[in-house]
């Protein structure tokens, strides 16, 4: 489930129609009902695959508090910044210069059960990979710690 999908839901028209600070509660909005829809599909039994960007801290937290109960794996997918200021290039959908902003953030955490790099291996090797990664005796999972370290610095946290 990517997260983009999500976000064309929207109407463009309304969306465009609405203040700065408005869009930015919109935007958060839609991503934490996409934390929400994923949850969902997992808790009802599928194998999901989110395609998800943790570049704002609040979005890290929210899948924290939201997959309780949940299996995940959490991926790593790295690349060099030249490569990704090349790719945002080539998409033409994207604000120039979001993936420089935003690689600093998405990694901050520093744990993850897993990592590829999209620059070494196509997407069907590292979809190969976290397969076989996957497929592997379960381990203590990052999610579970991450959580761990949130309570530890909010005891009020659940």
């Amino acid at each position: 489930m990517a997260v983009d999908a999500f976000g064309v839901m929207r109407s463009v028209k309304r969306t465009l129609e609405l203040d700065e600070p408005a869009q930015r509660e919109l935007l958060r909005r839609t991503r934490a009902g996409f934390h929400r829809a994923v949850a969902g599909m997992a808790a009802a039994g599928n194998d999901v695959v989110m395609d998800h960007v943790l570049s704002e801290p609040w979005r890290l937290r929210d899948c924290l508090d939201v997959f309780t109960g949940l299996d995940v794996v959490l991926v790593a997918v790295h690349c060099p910044l030249d490569v990704l200021e090349r790719r945002e290039r080539a998409r033409g959908d994207r604000v120039p210069g979001a993936a420089a902003r935003q690689l600093q953030e998405v990694h901050r955490h520093q744990l993850y059960d897993f990592e590829v790099d999209t620059s070494v291996l196509s997407a069907r090797e590292c979809a190969r990979a976290i397969k076989e990664f996957v497929a592997g005796p379960p381990e203590k999972r990052a999610f579970d710690e991450l959580r761990g370290r949130a309570r530890r610095h909010d005891p009020s946290a659940t």
